[in-house]
């Protein structure tokens, strides 16, 4: 098949539409990518890139066509739909002129925002190919609940802007089984539906040793990491303020390796809390690096804000968590906690509530080294059964190729 995958995002931004990218070539299709200039998560764009360069470039002997984009910037309303805005523009415009192929099948990633699925759509008409539309955030619903939109005239509108997406889409792909409903109340047939989780790239595994640079690098104790964005929907009130309910067990130490736009506002939380000692914020690192970190964490840290729609959420950091065989500490509400409890990876707690984090770390803490790792085993073999990056993607391709033969047939 001749695959144009259309995402916001992609290498040397950090998503998992990089991995679907090699292992469908790996598979002997033809793909290529139509992607904005990276800046993600920083703001800024990334080293080498401009507004306008390079237009082209190639990811591991795949095309990659970008297109100009106003960058993030401190992510304030109005530079968020100024950056969405300008791919929906550009992509639509300049889009059909820098991917002139022909192709089968037309394959749009949304990490958010929905509206990347436009510049899709457009290829769709244009190419006369069908349209995959692989759903990873719901919309309207993650803008209320992050308190990004508040206005309900506004929501409502957005509402009806997914509804017209959805019913024009071949086929819907849900990173997770809570959000079928939701995309069928759009109209859209259930047929035309398929749960498809995220999966972890072949290097996340469990390591025989961690890396003598990393264990130089993190202070000695039980380590609880978190790795991901530190944004508004991670909920880190509810990490300090669980570290600081475990002040008095200086040996338990919170290692965070990420960044985002709210890491100035946990550096200051760290210093007014007094936890410079037990709260390690290290920085962003690369995707390769992240097993060796996984593999000195005595508990990996998943987190999400108490909202009916994160419920709905699996973190794709569940996946990689479960596939380094490290024990998992869920402070989340609904499907995310439940696979980490029916795995027996971890443990599970209420969202947004820091006293019954602070004991479910404490748990863990006072657990032996041999139940640690007993549940680890456990996840990884949930992982492997679930979410291996094999399986995952060949139900992708298996959905492409129905599609593909469906919208044949009706041509």
């Amino acid at each position: 098949m001749r695959v144009l995958i259309v995402s916001q995002y992609f290498w040397p931004e950090s998503f998992r539409i990089n991995d679907l990218a090699l292992g469908l070539k790996q598979r002997g299709h033809i793909v290529e990518v139509l992607t904005a200039m990276p800046n993600y998560p920083s703001g800024h764009f990334l080293p080498g890139y401009g507004c306008f360069t390079p237009a082209s470039e190639l990811y591991e002997g795949i095309p990659v066509k970008r297109i100009p984009i106003v960058a993030r910037g401190s992510r304030r309303s109005w530079q968020l739909a100024a950056n969405y805005a300008s791919f929906i523009l550009s992509a639509s415009l300049l889009g059909p002129l820098r991917c002139r192929g022909n192709y089968d099948v037309v394959f749009v990633y949304e990490p958010s925002p929905v509206t990347v699925a436009l510049p899709g759509l457009v290829m769709k008409a244009l190419k006369r190919a069908p349209l995959l539309f692989w759903v990873q955030d719901l919309w309207p619903e993650s803008l209320s609940a992050t308190g990004a939109v508040q206005s309900p005239w506004v929501l409502r509108q957005v509402r009806k802007l997914v509804d017209f997406i959805y019913r024009r889409c071949d086929h819907v792909l849900v990173s997770s089984k809570g959000f079928t409903g939701h995309v069928a109340a759009s109209g859209l047939n259930k047929q035309r539906i398929s749960h498809v989780p995220n999966w972890a790239e072949s290097l996340y595994r469990p390591l025989d040793a961690t890396p003598v640079s990393v264990l130089a690098e993190l202070p000695p104790g039980f380590k609880v990491m978190f790795a991901g964005n530190i944004g508004s929907a991670q909920s880190f009130e509810t990490i300090l303020a669980a570290a600081d309910k475990l002040r008095a067990f200086p040996e338990i130490q919170w290692i965070v390796l990420g960044d985002g736009h709210l890491k100035p506002w946990v550096e200051e939380q760290v210093r007014q809390y007094g936890l410079e000692r037990q709260f390690h914020l290290l920085g962003q690192r690369p995707m390769e690096s992240m097993p060796g970190y996984f593999s000195a964490a005595d508990a990996l840290l998943v987190t999400l804000r108490a909202s009916p729609v994160f419920a709905l959420t699996v973190p794709s950091k569940v996946q990689s968590c479960l596939a380094c065989g490290r024990p998992i500490i869920a402070a989340l509400n609904g499907e995310g906690a439940d696979i980490v409890m029916a795995s027996g990876a971890g443990l599970a707690c209420p969202a947004e509530d820091p006293e019954r984090l602070a004991e479910t770390v404490l748990s863990l803490y006072k657990m032996s080294h041999e139940e640690r790792q007993a549940m680890g085993r456990n996840g990884r073999a949930y992982f492997e059964a679930h979410f291996e990056r094999e399986l995952v993607i060949g139900k992708i391709e298996q959905l492409m190729n129905s599609a593909t033969r469906e919208y044949t047939c009706a041509s």
